[in-house]
């Protein structure tokens, strides 16, 4: 029997606080048939103050949340409606996470599920973190099995690893055996971007060219690197919020700050190579930290293992994320595991996701 293949929107909001991305795909939910279409539509500085309002919350307060729902949803419909999609099955979204704390089972994507189904007109899933964690899982990363089935497609040589630098980085590998594993790092983007924003009034450090100016402190890196998270063994995920180490760099010039907290994104994810069975033969890398030259140039050094931006074998790394979601969106229609033991140390393996209907 032929499995049915399906159009899918996804929809992400990253911890970056930068954008909403929407993807559309064809996939049966097993394979990747067909990458569509990608748009990304920005935050104003009045939408990124207001999501970050929320960050830390666990309860709506003083409206905050509604707020930022409002105008979380409001991107969203731009974003779906910029993209070139008909006959659209199902949607995945995700929403924005404003807490992230698995220990206590404890995850929050805002976002109006049912109020984007209805305007839209199409079916919604939502809330795909939360049976995981219910189940004793991490939560994150959610897009591994995504990851596995996009280079699958490719054909790449096993094992392999992908990077994803968002506003935390984490890493999915495939083993010789294409077993998965993934976990978080540490910090990718968020540090950086936040330290730049009240800095320079920037968004983000362009390419990386203001760390590469500066210099960076080795002693005080090391410092933040013996936080716990970095000996605990995968899988492991973390609040976007996990460091409070700004005050750490407020004395030092723009681009020493600069360049120390980039020290720590990149000597975070060497950090967790140790976590794989072998080394692979190379590492994707993806999201916004890619287009950070310093990053990139720091991973190559630091390490020997080939070091490539996903561009470079037909990806659109800023994409991925989103695909994910349209994919994972599929798996809930079929009822297929979108988390696994060694992604996120639930128990066995699992569907997850909630269906808003219009």
């Amino acid at each position: 029997m032929t499995e049915k293949i399906y159009t899918a929107i996804g929809l992400m909001s990253g911890t970056s606080i930068d954008a909403v991305d929407a993807a559309l795909i064809k996939t049966d939910g097993k394979n990747v048939i067909e990458r569509l279409d990608f748009v990304s539509v920005p935050y104003n500085d009045e939408d990124k103050k207001a999501i970050k309002s929320c960050l830390g919350l666990r309860e709506d307060k003083n409206g905050l949340v509604k707020k930022a729902e409002e105008i979380i949803h409001k991107r969203h419909i731009e974003a779906i409606n910029k993209l070139n999609a008909s006959s659209v099955d199902i949607i995945g979204f995700h929403g924005h996470t404003i807490t992230h704390a698995p220990e206590e089972k404890f995850t929050w994507q805002i976002g109006n599920a049912q109020k984007l189904a209805k305007e839209i007109g199409i079916e919604v899933i939502k809330d795909l973190r939360i049976n995981d964690i219910k189940s004793g899982g991490q939560g994150a990363p959610l897009l591994p099995i995504y990851h596995y089935a996009l280079l699958k497609s490719k054909n790449i040589p096993l094992p392999v690893a992908i990077l994803n630098l968002g506003g935390v980085a984490n890493y999915t590998y495939i083993s010789e055996d294409e077993e998965l594993l993934a976990f978080d790092t540490g910090p990718a983007n968020a540090l950086i971007d936040d330290f730049i924003n009240i800095r320079i009034g920037k968004p983000y450090d362009s390419e990386g060219k203001l760390a590469a100016s500066g210099e960076y402190n080795l002693d005080l890196v090391k410092k933040w690197l013996e936080h716990d998270f970095f000996k605990r063994p995968p899988p492991k995920s973390l609040d976007r919020d996990a460091w409070d180490i700004l005050d750490d760099v407020k004395s030092m010039s723009d681009k020493d700050g600069a360049a120390n907290l980039t020290a720590f994104t990149v000597l975070a994810t060497v950090i967790g190579t140790v976590f794989f069975e072998k080394d692979p033969y190379q590492i994707f890398v993806t999201g916004g930290g890619r287009h950070n030259l310093t990053i990139m140039e720091g991973l190559t050094e630091s390490l020997d293992i080939k070091i490539r931006n996903i561009d470079e074998i037909g990806c659109n790394g800023d994409a991925i994320e989103a695909e994910g979601f349209a994919y994972l969106a599929v798996r809930f229609l079929k009822d297929l595991p979108i988390t696994f033991p060694t992604t996120t140390g639930v128990s066995s393996p699992i569907s997850g996701g909630c269906s808003y209907k219009p």
